[in-house]
């Protein structure tokens, strides 16, 4: 089991308990994974980091300073 932050702008776009799907992006020298479609976007991570599986559940979503954050566990 694994949980993963992503940073979301607007609100209301998944709610906990809402199945997930994510796609990864590929930078130079790391990994991002972004919730489809196009509702939120992780940091960035290592190819030691990276998710081994693309489906997941939303466990969280609160609000911070910069806009939201939503928590998602996914099943490795």
């Amino acid at each position: 089991m694994r949980e993963m932050e992503f940073k979301m702008e607007r609100e209301g776009l998944v709610k906990p308990g809402d199945a997930v799907h994510v796609t990864e992006g590929v930078l130079p020298l790391s990994w991002y994974y972004t919730i489809e479609p196009a509702v939120a976007m992780s940091a960035n991570y290592t190819n030691r980091e990276r998710l081994k599986t693309r489906d997941g559940v939303v466990t969280e979503v609160r609000t911070d300073e910069s806009g939201y954050t939503v928590v998602a566990r996914f099943e490795e």
